[in-house]
């Protein structure tokens, strides 16, 4: 008679997953940073650290998706390097990080930057100017994103207009005209943004950028020329824009399909695009976040996937909450809802009045948290891996 032996199947991961070192901020404590991971829908699978006895960062999946590579900060500058599985199984320390993952860096993102600013333009946790999550405190202050100002308040400003967007599909073009006499907080840099159909020349306004003046449109790092994320029906083009010392920037998407702009973040995004899929991911930056069970805020990143059909909550007090990342009806940056209410206004007469809504944030609901790096696995997808590493590469 024949020995049958019994295996355990091995477990089905068709679906893209995406890790992310997540550094949960408490009121009372020391808080740590742990390995989450999420089904690319947003389902949380499972978390697969708990260690507090430093802070886990930069997890990257290796290239068949059956690791996970991460780093564990504690104090006195010690670092190691750990490896684990998806299941949350066969975790290990490693005598040095493998060789594809110290050469490992961030996927291609947008950024505003020449090549000799990638590395505070880079995608970062924004709460520090050092890359070590260690170092990091409840409430550590934000570095600011380089702002470049698109035209010189100079006499002939109002003959030159900032340089005209051609849609690479030959779809349309983006072009400026000045705004009414009385209109815009800079009379002679008063631009505002059209669009002009190719087929049918057709020219719908648009409106003005946030802070506009002080904007730059996006590009990918190392490529200037590559300005646009078109894939499948997915058709944007990206604008740093400068609001204030308090708020820093925020980037705005314009839709060559909705015609219209979108405003990803209150603060800055840093979109990072999924080659092959129309959608794409951005490290979004909030600033100020209250932290659940007391009242001290801080300053707060989290990963976000947005999808071809942007969605936005538009003259809605409860979406603006949930823009801010707050889950209740309660107080954001001392805007109450009448508060809110008039700042609908005054953004109408910009011709902004929604607020983007991604489809899904990596985060619980309500949190105040902080990115440590992410990695995402594709299988079947090329490149296989998307990385986001924590700090500059």
């Amino acid at each position: 008679m024949g020995l049958l032996l019994l295996s355990t199947p091995p477990i089905s991961r068709g679906d893209s997953e995406i890790v992310v070192a997540i550094r949960y901020l408490q009121a009372k404590g020391t808080s740590h940073s742990h390995l989450y991971l999420y089904r690319e829908d947003g389902k949380l699978l499972r978390q697969l650290t708990n260690d507090n006895s430093g802070q886990d960062s930069d997890p990257i999946f290796a290239s068949d998706g059956e690791t996970i590579v991460f780093t564990r900060e504690k104090p006195n500058d010690t670092r190691e390097f750990w490896s684990i599985d998806p299941r949350g199984t066969k975790l290990k320390k490693v005598d040095a990080a493998p060789d594809w993952y110290s050469a490992a860096k961030s996927s291609p993102y947008f950024t505003s930057g020449g090549e000799e600013e990638a590395p505070s333009s880079s995608p970062t946790p924004a709460q520090e100017e050092s890359a070590s999550p260690a170092a990091t405190g409840e409430g550590a202050e934000q570095p600011e994103h380089s702002s470049v100002t698109a035209l010189d308040a100079v006499t002939d400003a109002t003959d030159r207009p900032p340089e005209i967007i051609k849609a690479p599909d030959g779809s349309g073009e983006i072009f400026w005209r000045k705004g009414k006499e009385g209109e815009g907080p800079e009379e002679v840099l008063n631009w505002v943004m059209w669009f002009r159909d190719s087929k049918s020349g057709q020219e719908t306004q648009i409106g003005r950028l946030l802070g506009f003046p002080s904007f730059q449109p996006l590009h990918i790092k190392g490529n200037k020329d590559q300005q646009f994320l078109f894939e499948g029906p997915l058709r944007l083009t990206f604008f740093s824009c400068h609001l204030d010392s308090t708020n820093g920037d925020t980037v705005e998407a314009f839709d060559f399909n909705k015609r219209k702009l979108i405003q990803l973040s209150p603060n800055y995004a840093t979109p990072v695009p999924l080659p092959g899929e129309p959608a794409f991911l951005t490290l979004t930056e909030n600033r100020y976040v209250t932290i659940p069970g007391g009242t001290k805020t801080a300053n707060c990143s989290y990963i976000e996937r947005w999808a071809a059909n942007l969605k936005e909550s538009c003259d809605n007090y409860e979406g603006y909450l949930r823009f801010h990342g707050v889950s209740s009806d309660e107080v954001v940056e001392g805007f109450t809802r009448d508060e809110y209410e008039k700042q609908l206004r005054e953004n109408k007469e910009k011709g902004h009045e929604c607020y983007g809504q991604p489809e899904v944030r990596y985060a619980r609901k309500g949190s105040a948290a902080i990115c440590y790096g992410a990695s995402m696995y594709r299988p079947g997808k090329t490149p296989a891996v998307i990385t986001i590493r924590n700090g500059a590469d």
